[in-house]
């Protein structure tokens, strides 16, 4: 058996209720993509969490359904994509059963594998904590993009898996307020932001 097969988290992880503490529990694991026979990976440094129909700040808040939002309403385990401000692909990974709508937007990774192919896809000379802190960046690195819009995370094109070489502890998880979600009043104070602090790979502290 394929011994990276043999790691890739199974759907039913992502099925679980609480969406807040999968993204916590994300972090430190490691994400694989395999785009046009290119593979990259990268330990998860950093999450957020969505929660579907009460969160103000969730695309999917009150029930809100449209062709952006519809995957959401899936059972966890398929993929998120949306594009940001014409530019970024953000990428998330819905959780919960079907049609709750909850969400976790990856931020930030911690490169592994396929560096130079995540340079030259990011048009950067050298690594540095820029090449794949902060979603889009990450996205880009990872070369997701709405193409993978509903992809299952159980396939062949991105996955995560879990990271038994990786060690940390958990004062090394910094639990803080979400990002650039002003508009979402009092949900925008939520905690419910996780980095590993210890990571230079981090999209803000």
């Amino acid at each position: 058996m394929n011994k990276n097969l043999s790691k890739k988290i199974p759907a039913s992880y992502y099925q679980q209720e609480d969406v807040v503490a999968i993204a916590k529990d994300l972090i430190g694991k490691k994400i694989v993509s395999n785009i046009n026979d290119q593979l990259t990976s990268g330990i998860i440094t950093e999450t957020e969490a969505y929660r579907g129909y009460d969160d103000k700040a969730c695309h999917a808040h009150l029930g809100k359904f449209t062709d952006r939002t519809k995957v959401m309403y899936e059972d966890g385990g398929v993929a998120y994509v949306y594009l940001c401000y014409g530019i970024h692909n953000l990428f998330n990974i819905i959780t919960n059963s079907k049609d709750q709508a909850d969400a976790i937007l990856i931020r930030a990774v911690e490169p592994v594998d396929g560096v130079e192919v995540m340079l030259e896809r990011r048009n950067k000379l050298k690594l540095d904590k820029t090449l794949t802190s902060g979603p889009g960046n990450f996205s880009k690195a990872f070369a997701l993009d709405k193409s993978h819009y509903g992809a299952f995370l159980t396939g062949d094109l991105v996955w995560v898996e879990e990271n038994d070489q990786f060690r940390f502890r958990e004062s090394e998880i910094t639990t803080t307020t979400r990002i650039g979600i002003n508009y979402a009043q009092e949900d925008k104070d939520l905690p419910w932001r996780f980095y590993l602090n210890t990571s230079k790979f981090i999209s803000k502290r």
